[in-house]
Parts: structure tokens; sequence; C-alpha cells
């Protein structure tokens, strides 16, 4: 995928409906103090071909009716065999997730030595993809008080937002920086393997159109 990938990864394709934030932030951009959005808030694929409800090929029982059409993206996931990194791309967008382990120390904000390296590579791939809208998103686990992960969250996701906004010196970039602390996990927090996949940064950009 990126320099730092040491094993063969793991691909789960999966048919998921991609939310997108509107919200956009600049060069200088940090965490918002009260963070209220989701990381998304509207679908990326174009509206679905209407369809008649009274057309007679439908064949709809008496008194059935269609249900409101669904926008759906395929989405690919590739991590790394360690869960260092995690990869999802669909037609519209690319996300890629930094477990916190691989940027920071225990419960710091403070990147460590391999946190640049990590980072410039995904400048790398902002830069091929010509993206100009960047959201770098901080999550933690549900270990202490929610008031510290929102903030432990925050910090990190402005660590990475600084370094990155540097490796890339495009001012023509914007940059949406928010910390969710404990929100919107991807793994079960009852186990020590599932918080380690929610401690992560993730850093979030449109793909290039083809």
């Amino acid at each position: 995928m990126r320099r730092g990938v040491t094993s063969p990864p793991r691909l789960v394709a999966a048919a998921a409906l991609l939310l997108a934030t509107s919200v956009y932030g600049t060069t200088t951009a940090h965490a918002e103090d009260d963070p209220n959005d989701p990381p998304g808030t509207e679908p990326s694929a174009s509206a679905p071909v209407e369809v008649d409800p009274n057309d007679p090929d439908l064949k709809l029982p008496d008194g059935a009716t269609l249900a409101r059409a669904k926008v759906l993206d395929i989405k690919s996931v590739v991590e790394e065999q360690s869960g260092d990194e995690r990869r999802e791309d669909t037609n519209t967008s690319v996300t890629l997730a930094l477990q916190a382990e691989v940027l920071f120390g225990k419960d710091s904000s403070k990147l460590g030595a391999e946190a640049t390296s990590r980072i410039s590579g995904i400048a790398e791939e902002i830069r091929a993809q010509n993206a100009t809208r960047v959201r770098v998103f901080g999550f933690t686990d549900d270990l202490g008080s929610s008031a510290h992960g929102d903030v432990l969250s925050k910090k990190r996701a402005n660590a990475v937002h600084d370094v990155l906004s540097q490796s890339l010196n495009d001012a023509g970039i914007t940059y949406e920086v928010r910390g969710y602390g404990e929100q919107y996990p991807i793994a079960d927090n009852a186990t020590e393997a599932g918080r380690k996949k929610n401690r992560r940064v993730e850093v979030s950009f449109p793909r290039s159109e083809p």
C-alpha cells in the first residue's frame, strides 16, 4: 500500500453508504471545541434512476409501495496484518487510518519517531489524487472519561494535521480537523484488540476523476 507495509494485506469488500461532510476549515484549521457532526452527512454517489411506481412491469402486490431509493458505494478495505494501518477506497474517496500507537506514545499527543514517515506517505497519496480537501479526524477507545478522550483525540488530530500541511505545503488545500473521542468506533471496545483499532487518526480526501 505504502511505506510501512511489511506483510500481505487483508482485503474485505462491502457495500456501504458513504457520507461526506460539507464544512471545511482553512490551511491552519484545528479541531473544533464542540464537534457535533459525524464523519459525513451526505451520500457521495449520484442519485439513482427514478422508477415509476405505477409502471405495470413492476408487478407490485396490491397495496404495496416502493421503498425509498438508497445510494450505495462499493467500499474496499485493506488493512495491514499488524493492524497498524487501514485503507478504505470507494469510487469517490480515500480514507487512511493510522493506529495511535504508530504515531504517539501512550495517552500522548506528541508524535513519535515513526510518525513523520507514515504521515509523509499519506501526503504522497494526497498529491497523487490531486486532492484539495482533506479531513483529519481523531478517535480514541472508551477507556477513561469521555471528556479526556475528546481532548486527546483533538490534540492528536491537530498534530497530524500540522505535519501533513507542512509536508504538502500547498495553500490550495483546505482542511477539516476534528476530534471525536470515543464516538464512531470501528471495533468492539470490550477487547484490547478492538480498543487498539479504535485509537486512530483518519485522513480522508476525494479521489481524482478517472
